[in-house]
């Protein structure tokens, strides 16, 4: 460990500790959140578990009447899934590659997330796994494309394989069961750092790939020039490769997915840092055309953050969303679950919540489900898997990110980067 990481982890854990004292008994959680009023904090709260991974047969906690497995095993931070049309999964291999710090504040972030190894030299692949016989374990497993800048997203549509990476979108020419070939074609680029993740979903109709493109800062620290493009979701259309921005002021947009009732693009969103353990909380909501979202100027709807230079008309038309998911949860995987993908779960949308870094007490660390009816969230969130943690919120067994439908359509698998695993969740015997 570094000498700044050491000091670090003493000074955040003083930090952490007053705060907690004062920290909200109950999460930001549901359609009308109790918000905390900001707190504006000098110093930033700096908390994060150390990386541990699983050991001895331990295994995450499930909801009651599921089981879980390790579909596969032995990757290098594996962040994204996308399960293919004849049943082979492919898993984006990635990790951020940090921009050159600007402040002492980056210094410091910096050198905690490498002692937890959040950051650091990337695998920059696609693997492709195949449980060729139907046992729920992965016995296959194949390079699909290596060599990229951060890949994460994915979507196969009309035989053309497309890939996030941090600076762009990629394209590429698919035939089933083979490794990608070539060094593709680039329809779109993004600006890379900051926010990196660049996650994918193709329209149901195949015309459309959406595109999540994260700030570069927290606030826009060093002004709206450096962020234009960015804390925005982008819609490509596939038959002339023009690009647009679809909706904006999304601090951090990952994780996407389609609401089959009303046809509506919903996401989840990382907000902003530095105003308190619950303020403002991360969010779920459905994504409208043209919709600005808040970010940087106000949040949760139009509560104004007066540490940002204001712009009243955008702040006058800024959208409140739907579902707060607690502050600081770093929400990122998102897919929808039908009724009957798993016993006891209806219609809704499950969310990968990676965790917290900084918050005096941690938040996230679970697999939740989200019940929807008619188009809308219709109830409290259910823990689907959790014990990610060690009691003593001082070890990350692993950390939530990339969730989707299993092959077959009876299970879930999800994308574990501290664990190194995909795990699998289905109905207990």
């Amino acid at each position: 460990m570094s000498i700044l990481a050491k000091a670090t982890s003493v000074v955040g854990g003083t930090v952490a500790y007053f705060r907690r004292m004062g920290s909200p008994a109950h999460q930001a959680f549901g359609a009308s959140p109790d918000i905390p009023e900001a707190r504006k904090q000098g110093i930033m709260t700096l908390k994060m578990p150390v990386a541990e991974g699983w050991k001895d047969g331990h295994v995450p906690t499930c909801a009651p009447g599921l089981k879980v497995n390790a579909f596969a095993s032995g990757l290098d931070h594996p962040r994204w899934i996308e399960v293919l049309p004849n049943g082979d999964v492919l898993v984006a291999e990635s990790k951020e590659q940090a921009g050159p710090p600007k402040t002492f504040m980056d210094h410091a972030a910096q050198a905690t997330m490498r002692r937890v190894k959040a950051i650091g030299k990337s695998a920059n692949r696609v693997t492709l796994w195949r449980d060729a016989d139907g046992d729920g374990i992965a016995e296959i497993r194949e390079v699909f494309v290596e060599n990229q800048n951060q890949p994460f997203g994915m979507a196969l549509v009309d035989g053309r394989f497309y890939l996030g990476n941090t600076d762009g979108i990629r394209v590429f020419d698919y035939v089933e069961g083979q490794p990608l070939q070539g060094e593709g074609e680039t329809l779109v680029g993004f600006k890379p750092h900051g926010h990196w993740t660049r996650s994918l979903l193709a329209s149901p109709d195949g015309t459309k790939i959406y595109a999540g493109v994260g700030s570069l800062t927290n606030i826009a620290d060093q002004g709206m020039a450096v962020e234009e493009g960015r804390a925005a979701i982008w819609e490509l259309d596939v038959a002339t490769g023009k690009a647009r921005i679809f909706a904006s002021g999304l601090r951090n947009a990952v994780g996407m997915a389609w609401e089959p009732v009303t046809g509506a693009l919903w996401t989840v969103v990382n907000e902003r840092d530095g105003l308190g353990d619950e303020t403002p909380p991360d969010y779920l909501t459905s994504v409208r055309d043209g919709g600005f979202y808040g970010w940087p100027y106000c949040y949760w709807g139009q509560t104004i953050d007066d540490r940002v230079p204001q712009d009243p008309q955008m702040v006058a038309k800024a959208l409140q969303p739907d579902y707060a998911l607690g502050g600081h949860t770093a929400s990122l995987g998102l897919c929808w679950m039908p009724e009957g993908t798993l016993p006891g779960f209806g219609d809704g949308m499950v969310i990968g919540q990676h965790g917290s870094w900084n918050r005096s007490k941690l938040s996230g660390y679970r697999l939740i489900f989200v019940p929807f009816e008619n188009g809308k969230p219709s109830g409290p969130a259910r823990d689907i898997l959790s014990g990610f943690l060690s009691d003593d919120e001082k070890l990350a067994y692993g950390r939530p990110v990339g969730v989707t439908i299993g092959p077959g359509g009876k299970s879930l698998l999800m994308a574990d980067d501290v664990g190194d695993v995909i795990w699998r969740v289905t109905a207990a015997d």
